[in-house]
């Protein structure tokens, strides 16, 4: 299975900040073919970021959509202005989008059958706050959002990150133990929606993923990639990132 390693810059980079990333983050991961590599720059710079990227080996997402195609939704994107823009996945369900802007499960949901319709592939996020991981609710939690978040949908072009949002900009990281953990239950509740096809389906790790931990995280046998945050910013940390050591 070809690994998926993803920046999602959050709401950091101007358009000229992105082409800068961009000119120095190519040429570093220009021979890297066994990873899909793909960058969610905000909205204002997916235009900008899609001429830089064009006939290279980097992707493009969105880090967020509307699920309507059009209409009175002021501030609003919608999944075929994301396809305009060049896009080829948009994340879904991120943990601050969750608490932040109140986003429930029957939200997540309605977004990634819009995505899906419009023929976007899906970057789905889940995961615990620390005080659910503390009372052991961990799993309760992750076989919430998976279960809601995917009603209805197939398993084609998707991705699911699990993102412990205890680890999400702290510095601190689920051990690989408990990133494997987590991600094998992730994966019997895919056998269950999904059949043999959630073999397909790459499971990836996010929360303060740095150039020194991710050798150790896709080492574990259920762990497919990464959704990086913080060390995604810098051209140089990314590439080392992307060019993992594959032989652990």
């Amino acid at each position: 299975m070809k690994y998926f390693i993803a920046a999602n810059w959050k709401l950091n980079k101007t358009i000229g900040e992105t082409r800068e990333f961009l000119r120095s983050f190519i040429p570093a991961v220009q021979n890297v073919t066994d990873v899909d590599i793909v960058v969610a720059p905000p909205f204002t710079s997916l235009s900008a970021a899609a001429e830089e990227i064009k006939d290279t080996n980097v992707q493009l997402s969105a880090q967020d959509l509307f699920w309507e195609e059009k209409g009175a939704y002021t501030g609003e994107i919608s999944p075929l202005m994301l396809l305009d823009a060049g896009c080829k996945h948009v994340i879904i369900g991120h943990s601050e989008r969750r608490q932040y802007f109140s986003e429930e499960d029957v939200i997540v949901n309605r977004k990634i059958k819009a995505a899906k319709k419009a023929g976007l592939g899906v970057i789905f996020c889940v995961g615990e706050s620390l005080a659910e991981r503390e009372a052991g609710k961990t799993f309760d939690v992750i076989k919430r959002e998976v279960e809601s978040g995917l009603a209805e949908v197939d398993s084609d072009n998707l991705v699911v990150a699990y993102e412990p949002i205890w680890a999400i900009g702290t510095g601190k990281t689920a051990s690989n133990e408990q990133a494997q953990e987590v991600h094998a239950f992730i994966r019997k509740i895919l056998g269950n929606l999904y059949g043999d096809k959630a073999q397909g389906i790459r499971i990836l790790y996010g929360g303060s993923v740095t150039p020194d931990n991710v050798d150790g995280l896709m080492a574990c046998k259920d762990v497919n990639g990464a959704l990086v945050g913080g060390a995604s910013l810098k051209p140089d940390s990314f590439a080392k990132i992307v060019s993992f050591n594959k032989e652990n």
